[in-house]
């Protein structure tokens, strides 16, 4: 059984740093992309940002310029690095595996960015 747990989230205040963690288990992790994505109640989920199995990396927002993806095949963990937090980075982030015929989604971390 595929599990694929968020963690790290919580309150900081505007200004401050998180560091998200991905633990991925029951799956060949290597071969999948991780997809790191965050939703606001009413809004639709986005995509933050990809780490591929090639190593390609790719930001879909502009907090490219504050957020790192990162991975470790040999842990089995992903990770968002998130700098320079603003109120408007609240949401419920969540960490998803893609591959040509599967995707795994974790259950969500709350990052509430407020003073």
């Amino acid at each position: 059984q595929v599990q694929v747990v968020e963690s790290g989230g919580g309150l900081v205040r505007p200004g401050g740093s998180l560091k998200l963690s991905c633990s991925v288990s029951g799956t060949i992790f290597a071969a999948f992309a991780v997809n790191w994505y965050r939703q606001v109640p009413g809004k639709q989920r986005e995509r933050v940002a990809t780490f591929r199995h090639n190593g390609e990396v790719e930001y879909f927002t502009p907090e490219k310029e504050r957020f790192t993806i990162s991975r470790d095949n040999g842990k089995n963990m992903a990770y968002l690095q998130m700098d320079r937090l603003k109120p408007e980075d609240t949401a419920a982030y969540y960490c998803n595996l893609r591959s040509l015929y599967r995707e795994y989604w974790g259950q969500g971390t709350q990052v509430t960015v407020s003073s």
